[in-house]
């Protein structure tokens, strides 16, 4: 099988760790980014990795579902978390992610997302995207790995798609900066993951 190309990009800031700078790790083409997540975290990843890429080959949704991820036609992010929460706290990260590439969308593309729980994201009941949160133990402790899949242009999709859901260009009629898209949702998810491990934060996720 042939190895996914990697390379490291710019640091952003990110309250997600600290005073220290989240870092991004982009690939041309990858299996899954939640599975290169989870091989991370299990390596011992910090808090606050995260994974881009161009193209899934294997990307997974709810109930190991496929997701299609054809090149350059999504956002395909996934981020290692390590929750100061209570475990029987932990499925609200599926809601904060989702709040969180709400947020985003709204910023970036001015695009309006309705929330169909527990993991889809939505315009006018045709799905845009979707949020695949897992658990997994690692020698420092049990991780959460949150991907996030957003269409967002409508090339490589396939027809059964097109006709279920939708893209961001679709929606806006624009193509979508896909940067400007991404550094929106690691904001977005920074303050809702911040007011989420905040005291009493799961009553206001």
């Amino acid at each position: 099988m042939r190895q996914a190309k990697a390379y490291r990009t710019s640091k952003a800031p990110s309250p997600l760790a600290s005073a220290d700078a989240l870092q991004i790790l982009r690939f041309d083409s990858i299996d899954s980014t939640n599975l290169e997540a989870m091989r991370q975290a299990k390596a011992g990843a910090r808090e606050g990795l995260c994974i881009v890429a161009r193209e899934q080959t294997a990307g997974r949704g709810r109930l190991d579902r496929s997701w299609q991820s054809p090149k350059d036609a999504g956002l395909y992010f996934s981020i290692v978390l390590r929750p100061e929460l209570k475990m029987n706290s932990w499925p609200l990260i599926t809601l904060m992610a989702a709040l969180a590439a709400s947020d985003a969308l709204m910023k970036a593309c001015g695009l309006r997302v309705d929330i169909k729980w527990p993991n889809d994201l939505c315009v006018n009941e045709r799905k845009l995207g979707g949020i695949l949160a897992e658990t997994i133990d690692t020698e420092k402790g049990p991780a959460a790995i949150v991907g996030i899949g957003i269409n967002l242009c409508s090339h490589g999709l396939s027809d059964t798609l097109r006709e279920a859901g939708t893209s961001v260009e679709s929606e806006i009629a624009a193509e979508p900066d896909v940067e400007g898209v991404l550094q929106a949702l690691l904001k977005a998810m920074s303050e809702r993951y911040e007011v989420l491990q905040s005291p009493k934060g799961e009553e206001h996720t």
